[in-house]
């Protein structure tokens, strides 16, 4: 009981006196009770115990009755919680009043110190009170959450009675002349007003409620989301105080611990929170901005108004509680400055004069010099403070993360209204597009975060200057001027990091499209022997993206050092001119470690500054981009988005369609009532307006100046019968379609479509019931079943790609499949037809992934369908079943209208109606009758080309089975794809759940391990000399920051003994104190601190410069020599990822955490050091705290990851969704599915939403739990060290060092657990990059060298093979078994056979690309397999069914290695019918090809590549179906080539279609990995039964 007051005195009487409630001095004042009963003090306090025992007493049973008894399942179900009225209100009133009886309970223990014997009722009754106030706090809460509310008429009697107890109180008070100088006076005075408001409070939930005193209660339901059991983020609506300490995420965070997050466990986003009620919140501000400003509706400047109208409160709030947080924040260096104080005079309270009622009475500032209060009220400002600041970063966070949701749907409405000629021209990549939603949203949300720092900084800077001035005098503005003058310096550097991190982002986009290229393209790299070439490339991007990281790394150094050196110089400046300026200076310990206190704090808003004023740079330009992208050019007005105007008044209901931007009502063209039958009108061919679509007069272009694409087009479409549309590659028919589907900008002319083709037979979407009259005006076209040329598929399943989002038919679907051939391919995929498409369709052949896209075609139930080109990547079998199946079955028996673009003309027989087009314009249209009539020439060609006479097609009767090939190898694709995911769970974000709970156990064990390995393996690649450099300058430098401080601690002390001695020994005069010897030790070890933090800065950055270099060499030289099966097992996109993703985070990341990571952790350490040196009884106390402090590390570390991961992983779907909509951009208008995809992408972003919310949540869970633990380290060592000092004579110095120390530590906990956490996600970067440096390299070394290799070799092209047999993998069947040929040199031969016989294996054994494991071949004398790799290939060439360009000039993709003249290139191209498309082109053989040749049509493609094959002037020269997809004239003109110009050449073609080699020398027909049949083709011909001749036969 012994305050530290009269510390020896008092105490030793101790055990003798008694306690008793109202002190027992012997006299009986205590008792006396003459002057009234009320006017005894003591007795007035008893009263004051009577309605806390009386809360006590009634809440306790119901407590631990009413709700300890139920089950902890159906103790508070979410779905009932509601907040009372008042809720927020009563919390806050509870936190005031707790805090106002702990000062009450402190100030009677401070005041009773000082008399003899102890007076209970000082501090008792404020103690029942304490307990009373936290009961009734919990038994409200308990009784909120079960929507109970008649319980609270408890809370009502004790508020009642604690209010008039207190005024009783009160009134005795001024009735005996006590008045505001004495503290106890002020806090009765408080109390009686806070009981007051807490009865205002619950009189107020009795009015809203109605719960008692009236006939009729008021029934309130819980909100919206809480009845839905999906939302778990239940942060909105808990209570005030686990809103602050985010104690509802515990029982979450538990649960990671035992199974892994994923989005199920996460649940859904709360209403108010949800992408669409944020865009439709932001969008109303736009409107309004809009009326406002009727000039510029999309400026800049108008997005910002916007932006703060929709989202501005929450951020005024975040920027309130940072303000509050950061006043606070001075309570520290404040507290220690008193603490030191008092404690270096002895903590001498001053015996109190007033005594009334028997009592003494203290003045607050009496209360204040007493160090324990102090250390107490510290540790109440650093645990508000904390909550504060936490709050305001949630605030802001979460405000950004709404905001961003909100313009990503904004955003994505753009794009479905964006005009194509933007796309294809080339204004807007796809790229750009996923830049915007990637990149500037996050800019945008990043600016929301940092925002309330804007406001912050300044009042904190201010403060902090006031203060130092206060305790310093001038000396401290020297100080601080140092600081702000170096401001500018930190923020030119920080302009230089971003401008190095600009600069190393082109590069490393750069080298990623290369390196892109190199993996899509590498399998021609490895046929031609180019992958030096490309690696050299990639390695030379990579060398300038090294050298603008050397800057970055140089200037990340530099604000390192910065960082860590400005406090330092301040200090030092600010204590040597204060100790010269001012000899007689009061330079005590509580001065120094205060002003060192605010320096720390001075720093961190300046070292904030220039990454603020950085983000708000970006914020600026992203904005601006956006306004660009909002205002750029939409579809033309044809165009309706009836889609978006429906249901305005299911507005209500948050599924409901967001409402279209601008809506700009138009004149209604027709009446709307023609449309609305929905019954299919019978067919009659005779209706001179039977059409579907009419096109008049029409001249269209893709952009609003360029001249016109397709001109003078007047055409009709016959309802429900198969157009098709016939012309040269390049002459515009997939043009027309677009034009008729009002994808290309009209110039003049018109297009009607017939009523029937407007009404859509989905349904769901535009049924007549659901659409008002206003809709159907606006409607120019239902949906139309769209399958374009470049077949474009969704990152979904097989079964939803074809289902494409209507209902699921089985008997449709499995027509579907068998007319499209689909069947065999899919049994062979994993998961059959629920096996995942990668994005793009990645992982399906050409052929499958046009099947598919035109499966979805058929499969829709529309009026009309339109087909483009469906049958160019197909092979005759495939496009002949697909054909008669599809087409002419499933679509035409069906009457539905058809259009069909195709280079096949052996179809044309088929066809109802004929439209032939050349050069932009139609050339002819009618059947084939009429053509064949009035342009007999044009009909001539057509039949030399179709190689037949105009015939029915007679039906295959043989179709054997399918594709078996193609397929194995797919199969062999998906399974070893499954296999790389199992080993990988890194990789892939879905962890397989097995059902064997030991090996889920190792996974979790797994989890919850840091990644050692992964660690050493980074540290070790800095080599040897490095390591230790960094190991030794952090821990030096540590030191040296110890020793500055202990220094400080001892001059200080030093300075007060000086000034005591003269008082000891009644000395008049005062020797004046001398400073230098210490100032000077000072100054040494400070500017030693400050080199040692440039070494230390420097040493790490130099690490990660090194690590990343040889990281990223390793990695790329063993990507391009590994063999062509790993390319054909790992999806590329993994392997992309570690180029990208991955080297990005070792290049800019990782060194950066690292040094955080160090420094924090060492700060932590030395600072728990010297506390514990200066009070050893620190370290009894430490001991619950560390245990605390690794647990939840260890929790939150878990959660924290998967969370991250989650983060990351739901993102990947909304960008792919972004970028997939924008490629199909097309397809989904001639559907009308924009609402389906809007829908989809409200799902994505709030998911993406909801992991973000909850990393954050998370994030701020673990800070406060580390602040509160440094909070109670600083009372700790307070309390310890006021104790010592007073009994132990531990000198004040000490004590002032120890407290700063402790202050540290709660600054730095909790970024070590983040860096911790941090440093683990990132370390997993290095973890995979490893894990593809195990990688087996192809064998690239030969038995020969190269001097015994002739320099002509092959010169004749003799081939001979010998028992050959070949397989992809040693542990998979062979694909080619024993076979036997010879090739006489410059002989032409035909090889072919159904999909899957093993020809394209056949090819690929030249080459070595697949495993030999009998049998050789010998090309010209030689064993190829003696060969080295460089060689073999380099000898030979080929040329590949999929056309394969790169970026860069046409002279590149003909010539990489630079070894032909120009007139050798021009000659390639003229033999490949190219050379006037390419003497049209800009700068010629210098004309830039964009990435992957997107700027020629397919067919044009196919012709460089052969272009390419020809310059090479091989003797060898292979054809692997390499006119798949060219028309047949131009094919035919091919054939004449490779006779002419390859006369003396080697030949060898794997034959799509079997005609192209009837003029062969020798043909090889395979089947099953065998020769079938080796002759002549006309041999082969006359043998009735030849399994060729039947191919022929097919094939007419």
């Amino acid at each position: 009981m012994c305050a530290g007051a009269e510390a020896a005195p008092g105490c030793a009487q101790g055990p003798a006196m008694a306690l008793a409630f109202c002190g027992d001095e012997g006299n009986s004042t205590a008792y006396n009770v003459d002057h009234g009963v009320l006017n005894n003090g003591c007795f007035v306090d008893a009263l004051n115990v009577v309605p806390h025992v009386f809360l006590l007493f009634i809440t306790f049973p119901i407590l631990f009755i009413g709700w300890g008894s139920q089950s902890s399942k159906v103790h508070i179900h979410h779905s009932t919680w509601l907040h009372f009225p008042g809720h927020n209100l009563r919390w806050i009133l509870t936190f005031i009043l707790l805090f106002v009886l702990v000062c009450e309970i402190a100030e009677g223990i401070v005041s009773d110190g000082v008399s003899e014997s102890r007076h209970l009722h000082l501090y008792m009754p404020a103690g029942m009170a304490f307990l009373a106030a936290i009961t009734s706090v919990v038994y409200y809460h308990n009784i909120e959450t079960s929507n109970f509310p008649k319980l609270l008429i408890a809370l009502l009697f004790y508020w009642t009675l604690a209010f008039i107890t207190k005024t009783i109180k009160f009134v005795k008070f001024c009735d005996n002349g006590v008045g505001f100088s004495q503290l106890r006076f002020c806090l009765t005075g408080l109390l009686v007003v806070l009981y007051g408001m807490l009865l205002a409070v619950e009189i107020n939930v009795i009015r809203v409620r109605r719960y008692v005193f009236f006939k009729t209660p008021k029934e309130v339901k819980p909100p919206e989301d809480l009845q839905d059991l999906g939302v778990r983020f239940l942060q909105p609506f808990v209570n005030l105080l686990s809103k602050g300490t985010y104690w509802w995420m515990n029982t979450f965070i538990k649960t990671a611990h035992k199974k892994p997050i994923d989005l199920k466990t996460i649940g859904k986003l709360p209403i108010a929170m949800r992408a669409l009620t944020n865009y439709i919140r932001l969008n109303e501000a736009f409107e309004a901005q809009k009326n406002k400003r009727s000039s510029s509706p999309q400026g800049s400047r108008s997005i910002w108004f916007a932006l703060c109208c929709a989202f501005g409160r929450p951020l005024l709030l975040s920027s309130t509680f940072r303000i509050l947080a950061d006043l606070l924040g001075f309570a520290g260096p404040l507290c220690i400055s008193g603490i030191v104080h008092n404690v270096g005079k002895g903590n001498n309270t001053i015996r109190p004069q007033t005594k009334i009622l028997g009592v003494f009475f203290i003045s607050s500032q009496e209360f204040l010099s007493n160090a324990y209060v102090l250390a107490v009220l510290l540790f109440f400002a650093l645990l508000l403070q904390r909550t504060f600041l936490q709050a305001s970063y949630y605030v802001a966070i979460e405000t950004g993360i709404n905001l961003r949701g909100a313009i990503q749907t904004k955003i994505y409405n753009k794009i479905m209204q964006l005009s194509t000629s933007n796309m294809s021209m080339g204004e807007m990549t796809a790229g750009q597009i996923c830049n915007l939603v990637a990149i500037d949203t996050n800019q945008l949300m990043w600016f929301f975060f940092l925002c309330p720092n804007l406001w912050a900084m300044p009042v904190q800077i201010i403060v902090g200057i006031l203060l130092l001035y206060y305790l310093l005098g001038i000396s401290a503005l020297i100080g601080a001027a140092v600081i702000i003058v170096l401001a500018p310096v930190q923020y030119f550097v920080a302009t230089k990091l971003s401008q190095a991190q600009r600069s190393t982002l082109e590069y490393s986009n750069e080298r990623l499209k290369k390196t892109n290229e190199m993996l899509r393209g590498i399998k021609l790299l490895k046929l031609y022997a180019w992958e030096h070439i490309f690696h050299s490339s990639v390695e030379e991007t990579r060398q300038k993206e090294m050298t603008s990281l050397k800057s970055f790394a140089l200037y990340t150094s530099i604000s390192i050092f910065m960082n860590a050196a400005i406090p330092i110089a301040a200090v030092l400046i600010t204590f040597v001119v204060h100790a010269h300026l001012t000899r007689k200076a009061d330079f005590f310990p509580s001065v120094a470690f205060a002003s060192i206190s605010l320096f720390h704090i001075l720093v961190s808003p300046l070292f904030l500054l220039s990454s603020v004023v950085r983000s708000t740079v970006k914020a600026l330009v992203s904005v601006q981009k956006l306004s660009e992208f909002l205002s750029s050019e939409e579809i033309g007005e044809e165009h309706d988005k009836s889609s978006e105007l429906r249901s305005a008044d299911n507005h209500s209901k948050y599924q409901a369609v967001p409402l279209k931007v601008v809506n700009r009502k138009r004149p209604a063209r027709e009446d709307w009532n023609n449309y609305s039958s929905h019954m299919r009108r019978p067919i009659n061919i005779t209706e001179a307006d039977d059409f579907c679509v009419k096109v008049t007069n029409g001249f269209f272009t893709w952009t609003p100046e360029g001249p016109p694409a397709l001109s003078n087009i007047d055409i009709r479409i016959p309802q429900g019968q198969l157009t098709m549309i016939v012309g040269q590659v390049g002459c515009g028919k997939s043009s027309l379609l677009l034009a008729i589907l009002g994808e290309m900008q009209k110039i003049s002319g018109n297009i009607s479509w017939s009523s029937c083709a407007s009404d859509s037979e989905t349904g769901e979407d535009f049924s007549p019931e659901k659409e008002s009259p206003v809709d159907t005006e606006f409607r120019k076209r239902g949906s139309v079943a769209y399958a374009s040329q470049k077949p474009w598929l969704l990152n979904a399943t097989v079964e939803e790609n074809i289902t494409f989002e209507s209902s699921f038919n089985k008997q449709r679907y499995k027509a579907v499949i068998d007319a499209c051939s689909l069947q065999p391919d899919i049994d062979i995929l994993p998961h059959g037809d629920q096996t995942q498409i990668g994005e793009r369709g990645i992982n399906l052949s050409g052929g499958q992934r046009q099947r598919i896209s035109v499966a979805r075609a058929l499969y829709q139930q529309t009026n009309v369908v339109f087909l483009d080109d469906p049958f160019s990547a197909l092979d005759i079998h495939l496009s002949d079943h697909l054909m008669q199946e599809g087409i002419l079955k499933m679509l035409r028996e069906d009457k539905r209208t058809i259009v069909l673009v195709t280079h096949k003309l052996q179809y044309l027989p088929h066809a109802d109606w004929i439209i032939a087009m050349k050069d932009g314009y139609i050339q002819r249209e009618g059947t084939l009758k009429d053509i064949q009539k009035s342009e007999t020439e044009l009909f001539e060609h057509w039949k030399t080309l179709m190689n037949r006479q105009d015939q029915e097609l007679e039906k295959e009767t043989t179709v054997e089975e399918n594709p078996v090939l193609e397929r194995t190898n797919l199969r062999r694709t998906m399974y070893s794809r499954e296999a790389l995911l199992k080993d990988d769970e890194e990789d892939e974000e879905e962890v397989t759940e097995s059902d064997d709970e030991d090996n889920l156990s190792s996974v979790l064990h797994q989890r919850a391990k840091m990644p050692w390995r992964a660690c050493g393996k980074y540290l070790s690649a800095a080599g040897i000399l490095l390591l230790p450099l960094l190991v030794l300058s952090q821990l030096l430098k540590h030191t040296v920051m110890v020793a500055i401080d202990y220094c400080l601690a001892l001059w200080t002390e030093a300075v007060i003994t000086n000034r005591l001695e003269p008082e000891m020994k009644n000395c008049s005069v005062c020797t004046d104190f001398d400073h230098s010897p210490y100032s000077k030790v000072f100054s040494i070890l400070c500017c030693l601190g400050i080199v040692l933090c440039l070494v230390t800065s420097i040493a790490v950055e130099w690490t990660g410069l090194k690590v990343t270099k040889k990281l990223h060499s390793a990695l790329l030289n063993k990507i391009i020599l590994a063999p062509m099966r790993f390319f054909e097992t790992t999806p590329l996109g993994s392997i992309l990822n570690r180029f990208s993703a991955d080297c990005n985070t070792i290049d800019q990341h990782i060194p950066a955490t690292l040094e955080c990571l160090s420094r924090s952790t060492l700060l932590c350490v030395s600072a728990l050091a010297v506390i514990s040196y200066v009070t050893p009884m620190f370290l009894i106390a430490l001991v619950p705290l560390a245990i605390m402090c690794y647990f939840i590390q260890k929790y939150f570390r878990v959660a924290s990851r998967d969370l991250q991961q989650l983060d990351d992983s739901t993102q990947l779907p909304l960008l792919s969704h972004f970028s997939e909509t924008v490629e199909g951009l097309t397809t989904i208008r001639a559907f009308r599915y924009e609402a389906k995809f809007r829908q989809k992408l409200l799902e994505y972003t709030d998911s993406n939403n909801i992991a973000s919310l909850f990393l954050t949540a998370a994030n701020r869970w673990l800070e406060v739990r580390m602040e509160y633990i440094g909070a109670c380290v600083v009372l700790i060592a307070a309390v310890t060290s006021i104790t010592s000092c007073l009994y132990n004579k531990l000198t004040s110095g000490l004590v002032g060092l120890g407290l700063t120390y402790a202050l540290m530590v709660s600054n730095y906990l909790n970024w070590m657990v983040r860096n911790l956490a941090d440093m683990e996600i990132q370390l997993g970067a290095v973890k995979r990059i490893n894990g593809l440096l195990k990688t087996e390299a192809e064998n690239y070394e030969g038995l020969l060298s190269s001097s015994q290799i002739p320099q002509n070799w092959p010169d004749r092209g003799e081939i001979q093979i010998q028992n050959l047999s070949v397989r992809y993998d040693s542990n998979l069947k062979p694909v080619l078994k024993h076979v036997n040929a010879h090739i006489s040199p410059g002989q032409k031969i035909g090889i072919c056979g159904r999909t899957g016989s093993g020809k394209s294996s056949f090819s690929l054994a030249f080459f070595r690309m697949v495993d030999t494991f009998e049998g050789r071949i010998i090309i010209d004398g030689i064993d190829i397999a003696k060969l080295p790799l460089q060689t073999l290939r380099s000898r030979l060439s080929i040329i590949l069914q999929d056309p394969i360009l790169f970026s860069g000039t046409i002279r590149f993709n003909l010539d990489p290695e630079k070894k032909c003249t120009d007139s050798m290139l021009w000659e390639a191209l003229e033999i490949a019918q190219l050379k006037h498309v390419v003497k049209a082109l800009p700068g010629g053989l210098d004309a830039i090809v964009t990435e992957g040749g997107e700027n020629f049509s397919q067919g044009q493609r196919q012709l460089f590549c052969l272009a390419r094959a020809f310059v090479r002037k091989t003797s060898i020269f292979i054809m692997d179906e390499a006119t798949a997809s060219i028309d047949m004239a131009t094919e035919n003109i091919l054939q004449k080539v490779v006779m002419t110009a390859f006369a003396d050449r080697t030949v060898v073609t794997i034959a799509h279609r079997v005609n192209t080699i009837l003029n062969a020398d020798l043909v090889i027909v395979m089947k099953r990995g065998v020769i079938l049949e080796y002759d002549k083709p006309e041999v082969l011909l006359e043998q009735e039964d030849s399994v060729f001749a039947s191919f022929v036969q097919a094939d007419k």
